[in-house]
């Protein structure tokens, strides 16, 4: 087929499917472009390790489901252990799933918030009844948990009358959605001292996902994104303004200059009478 023949083709097909334009908005290398245009990032943000952030670092998890849509175990590590070095921890998280992260956290936290949308507007979306059921399967019963219902855009954060040492923002990972998130985070949530990632800001460890990233920079003011890294083995971004971490540049393929030991235990869930 020639150029012709599939620009007509691409044409009349979005043309059928509007939402097919989407696809060729939001790929990887036209936020990446947006990024580097609009910021001068199109490297990523640099990367901190875990073990510039914990120089003696080592993590027991002991909720983890290995499956789809979860957080690497590194991730939820490094919850585990910023949590652990605040004093009466006090934490917020947009996105549960099904609430692994959280139910980890609290067992060190002294308090954990959390905001999924509500069950109708899953309803409404299209989500089917079991994947809403799975909504916070792991944290429910946690009782230093409060678990929120609320859609982030419309969600009243003031309300809350809170800030957070720790907030994780894990939801919807469209650009409007992370640009919203961040903003609502900053402007009504954090203090001074406040940490907080962003879950999938990259794709793999290596790979950075570009539409996340650019929602956090536009979501967040210019003089904040100093405060701004990438942190190594995970997935996360972090926004850590208490001390200047040593860096150094994302590079794909990444040679190890360490190596993580895993004990692994499975664990029957058991069935509550």
């Amino acid at each position: 087929m020639g150029k012709l023949g599939k620009l007509w083709k691409a044409f009349t097909s979005i043309v059928r499917q509007p939402s097919l334009l989407n696809l060729i908005i939001d790929t990887n290398q036209n936020w990446y472009k947006y990024v580097e245009k609009r910021y001068g990032l199109g490297a990523g943000l640099p990367v901190a390790e875990l073990s510039t952030l914990f120089p003696d670092f080592r993590a027991n998890i002991p909720t983890f489901a290995f499956l789809d849509g979860g957080s690497l175990p590194t991730d939820i590590a490094l919850l585990m252990k910023l949590a652990q070095r605040i004093p009466d921890c006090s934490y917020f998280e947009i996105g549960t799933w099904r609430g692994e992260s959280v139910v980890n956290v609290a067992n060190i936290a002294k308090e954990c918030y959390t905001l999924n949308l509500p069950d109708e507007e899953m309803r409404k979306a299209g989500q089917p009844e079991n994947f809403i059921e799975l909504i916070g399967f792991f944290s429910k019963d946690k009782k230093n948990i409060t678990h929120l219902k609320g859609n982030s855009f419309d969600f009243d954060f003031v309300g809350l009358n809170k800030k957070f040492d720790l907030i994780f923002i894990d939801g919807d990972h469209h650009y409007e959605a992370v640009k919203n998130d961040t903003k609502k985070i900053f402007e009504s949530l954090v203090h001074d001292k406040s940490v907080v990632v962003w879950h999938d800001y990259a794709r793999s460890p290596e790979v950075v996902r570009f539409e996340v990233f650019a929602g956090i920079l536009d979501g967040m003011l210019p003089q904040r994104h100093r405060y701004l890294y990438h942190v190594g083995n995970t997935l996360s971004a972090i926004y850590y303004p208490s001390e200047a971490l040593a860096k150094h540049p994302l590079i794909n393929p990444t040679k190890p200059n360490h190596y993580f030991e895993l004990d692994l235990k499975l664990n029957p869930i058991v069935k509550k009478k």
